[in-house]
């Protein structure tokens, strides 16, 4: 995949600050594999548009998964990088996410609290109801935004953030991620995407000390656009 296989959104840019919404199947950081994501292609962007010689300053302070889509920020400068990395170390930014999942919680609100063990050679969390030695506190709260014949949509507000926290904690109550088989989803989507948004970021500008809220818009695929909220 390249920069021009592909049309990202920016979403906010300021002096500090470039938010994008990242579409799924995209790295947030190049691997030792891929060497294109939302940080290279960030970098050219500011290069061609600022017309900056030699490398561009752009820092990485929190993360979605390469299948999920939605909001990610980055630090243009120094000053706002260890700031926001203050932020959401910690866990004052306020995530929203959106995610279409099978069925749909028995409750139109639930919060639920779990413990999380990752197996790192699987790269999957075991949800345990119980606190143990090994099991990292998850917590959550969702609700239904509507409610289909096979499918829901629901909104996800983080509390902790955990791997894989949303993806193994709705899968736990029945109602897996669409597209999410690693969780439990009775099939894949053709362009393995999953069916989790990283909906909207709200969190103190580094700088201006202000209140930023940002919005990412819905993906343009059948998997979103059967709710009229993304219509």
């Amino acid at each position: 995949m390249t920069k021009s296989s592909i049309d990202l959104q920016v979403l906010f840019e300021d002096n500090h600050l470039l938010a994008i919404n990242k579409p799924a199947g995209v790295l947030v950081q190049p691997d030792g594999e891929e060497l294109f994501s939302l940080e290279t292609w960030g970098k050219v962007y500011l290069a061609e548009k600022y017309n900056k010689p030699g490398a561009v300053f752009l820092g990485i302070c929190h993360r979605i998964d390469r299948p999920v889509s939605g909001v990610v920020i980055m630090a243009r400068t120094s000053k706002a990088l260890v700031r926001l990395n203050e932020q959401f170390k910690n866990r004052e930014p306020k995530k929203i996410y959106h995610a279409v999942v099978e069925g749909g919680p028995q409750a139109d609100e639930e919060h639920l609290v779990h413990w999380l063990v990752r197996n790192g050679k699987t790269n999957v969390s075991k949800v345990q109801t119980k606190e143990s030695a090994e099991g990292q506190k998850a917590e959550l709260r969702c609700r239904v935004l509507e409610r289909g014949r096979t499918l829901s949509l629901v909104e996800v507000e983080l509390k902790t953030g955990r791997h894989h926290q949303i993806r193994a904690q709705l899968s736990a109550i029945g109602c897996p991620i669409v597209g999410d088989v690693k969780y439990g989803a009775r099939r894949g989507l053709k362009d393995k995407s999953i069916g989790l948004h990283a909906f909207s970021l709200e969190l103190i500008h580094p700088v201006a000390k202000t209140t930023l809220l940002i919005k990412a818009p819905y993906p343009a695929s059948p998997t979103w656009n059967i709710f009229t909220q993304a219509q």
